[in-house]
């Protein structure tokens, strides 16, 4: 394993964003992610871009639009096959997660889609159950995006701040990230909801 992670980062810029961009797309779009290291993926991409070899900004970028593009493709794939998919013996022993990412959609709706992002398994699936329910697709964009961007940004600056840690940073930053962001929602709805009501009484 270490030396397949040694020849990742040790590879040409070009072939590092796209390993990374590949990875990061197909863990959204193919509806069986949760056994495709995407996160990993941009983690070690951010490594790359600590030790030189590519720039970060580009690797951000990549795995920004990878992850945007991802989530859009299987959103599709949910739309037109996912009652098929979900009729599959191979998600058996999924059946019970599958069951949670649905009830997850069903309660949160578009915020589904952006926090579920930080779990490997719903970020597998959710973007495929979010076409499956028939989320209208302009929804599904707006929080697939801001979900995408945050996402791509926090782990491919962590995976570069940590260096050859990266190991570490794999293992603690979808708990520690999800609360961050679930935070930052939180305050980002409240300022809104005070800002608006502000302008209704001026008005």
């Amino acid at each position: 394993m270490n030396a397949a992670i040694n020849s990742v980062l040790g590879a040409p810029a070009w072939m590092v964003l796209l390993v990374v961009g590949l990875i990061v797309f197909a863990e959204d779009a193919l509806f069986v992610g949760f056994v495709i290291p995407g996160e990993t993926a941009a983690i070690l991409g951010g490594v790359a871009a600590h030790l030189g070899h590519v720039p970060l900004p580009a690797v951000i970028v990549v795995v920004i639009l990878a992850a945007i593009l991802g989530d859009s493709v299987g959103y599709e794939v949910g739309r037109h096959f996912g009652p098929r998919l979900l009729q599959s013996r191979r998600l058996d022993r999924h059946r019970a997660r599958l069951e949670d990412a649905q009830d997850f959609l069903a309660r949160r709706g578009g915020s589904a889609v952006l926090l579920g992002r930080w779990v490997a398994f719903f970020r597998a699936v959710m973007p495929a159950l979010a076409g499956i329910a028939r989320m209208p697709y302009p929804k599904f964009l707006a929080y697939n995006a801001v979900g995408g961007a945050i996402w791509g940004s926090v782990v491919v600056v962590a995976g570069y701040l940590a260096g050859a840690s990266y190991a570490h940073v794999e293992k603690i930053i979808g708990r520690d990230a999800a609360i961050a962001v679930l935070v930052i929602v939180l305050l980002a709805l409240v300022a809104w909801g005070i800002r608006r009501a502000v302008r209704s009484r001026a008005a």
